[in-house]
């Protein structure tokens, strides 16, 4: 079931290259959204950069820390570095005509969710953790880096008040672990997965789906 670790740079198969163009594309607009976001702190270039980084790799770095899996992924592929520094101060000079590609991003910001996630599932399959591990293991790689990079710009994280995105990222986990268990080749697997939660993420946006809300106001007077 492994799809991958820490992307040798040799010929893949087939689900897996194409998985590692997604991971490529979904780290850069990771990175752009996390410049942007550090733009409206008016942070400074390092802040951005820093910002870009934490969005893009954050969450595959905290896996490799939770799983014990060492080297940490982008350690040993440090052009992945690189990428997302360069998208990120990038941003900055392109960040008045952004939001013309708005619902590109969008897109873009759905297919890392599902790569991630799937990406995050493979790793700690591959460890051979408990299922429920694996599946955290895939929702952290998916999420954790959008949270850090609202954390760190003081907000409340997107990913707990908006459309549903930790949903999708745990559905997509579960369904690739069902599959798996069913016996689905791994490059059917893949495809039905990601074809799966982009179609779920994207009908969430275009719905505006969301979870119940909780609302509490402390009232001691």
């Amino acid at each position: 079931m492994v799809l991958f670790g820490a992307f040798p740079m040799y010929p893949l198969p087939p689900s897996e290259s194409i998985l590692f163009v997604i991971y490529l594309v979904a780290i850069t607009a990771e990175a752009m959204s996390g410049a942007l976001a550090a733009g409206r702190r008016n942070m400074d270039i390092f802040g951005v950069a820093v910002i870009a980084f934490v969005t893009a790799l954050g969450g595959g770095t905290i896996r490799d820390l939770i799983l014990g899996r060492f080297p940490i992924g982008w350690t040993q592929n440090p052009e992945y570095v690189l990428v997302v520094i360069a998208a990120g101060l990038l941003t900055t000079l392109i960040a008045p005509f952004v939001h013309h590609l708005k619902r590109l991003f969008l897109v873009l910001d759905a297919m890392g969710l599902v790569a991630f996630s799937l990406i995050g599932c493979s790793v700690a399959a591959g460890m051979d953790y408990p299922t429920v591990v694996v599946i955290m293991s895939g929702m952290i790689t998916g999420i954790c880096g959008g949270i850090l990079r609202d954390v760190l710009c003081n907000q409340v994280p997107v990913v707990f008040q908006r459309e549903l995105y930790a949903s999708v990222s745990l559905a997509v986990c579960i369904l690739f672990l069902g599959l798996d268990a069913w016996g689905v080749d791994t490059d059917l697997n893949t495809a039905i997965s990601f074809a799966g939660g982009l179609t779920l993420r994207l009908l969430a946006i275009w719905r505006h789906w969301k979870l119940p809300t909780f609302s509490y106001q402390d009232r001691w007077d």
